[in-house]
This record gives C-alpha cells, structure tokens and sequence, in this order.
C-alpha cells in the first residue's frame, strides 16, 4: 500500500516540475507535455526525441504500475528511471543556473524516486 501511495505521488509531482528558459519563456512540466501530445497526431517527428519520449514512457509505465494489483517491479524501476532522466537534467540545470524554482520544483520528485527505490528494495527482500 506504501509503495502504491509513493507511485502516484510521483506520479502527480512529475507533472508539477517547472522549466524556464531565456528571461520570458517558462512553463510546467503537464503544460510542456500537452503541446507535445498535441504536436504527437499533426507532426510526429517534430516531437521525436530522446527527452521527450522517453520521460513519456515513464509516466505511462508509472500509470500502468499503480493500476495494476500488484504493481511489476520492473515497470516501476523503468518508469521511475525514465522520468528520472529528464527531471534529474532539469534539476542539474536548475542548480547550475542557479534558479531556485527549478531546484524546488524538481525536489519532490527526485525525493520520492529515492524513497519508493528504497520501499522497492524493502519489499523484496527474503523473509526468514
């Protein structure tokens, strides 16, 4: 049940991760991600690239693991690891920026990454 909980946090906190570039242009990380949906069926090609797919996968693998009864451990390490990617790149870029939104905004996600590892790790261990 913990490790379902931790599932839809990230879930949800990976939607809130905040972007900016230039001095004008910002958006959040579900904003971003609407565009891209919606370029995905007009232009396909224009939104193939290895940040944006792949982060992509991880929430859909994210998605199907806290639907499932008993969630794969192999989808929630590859979901977790996928948007792990793109937000521990953001968070990099945040802190060598130095702009405290985005070091904030990426925070939550990458703590409850560690945490729902370890609650992984946890619950796969023999009982003796």
């Amino acid at each position: 049940m913990k490790l379902k909980l931790y599932l839809a946090a990230l879930f949800i906190s990976s939607f809130f991760v905040y972007l900016s570039w230039s001095k004008t242009s910002s958006a959040f990380l579900f904003q971003m991600e609407y565009e891209i949906l919606a370029k995905l069926f007009s232009n396909p090609l224009s939104v193939l690239h290895p940040f944006t797919i792949i982060p992509l996968i991880g929430q859909i693998l994210l998605l199907i693991s806290l639907l499932q009864k008993q969630p794969n451990n192999l989808l929630m390490k590859l979901g977790i690891s996928s948007l792990l990617f793109l937000i521990g790149f953001i968070f990099i870029v945040g802190l060598l920026s130095l702009q405290l939104t985005i070091i904030i905004s990426t925070v939550p996600f990458i703590s409850l990454a560690v945490l729902s590892f370890l609650e992984i790790k946890r619950n796969n261990k023999p009982v003796l």
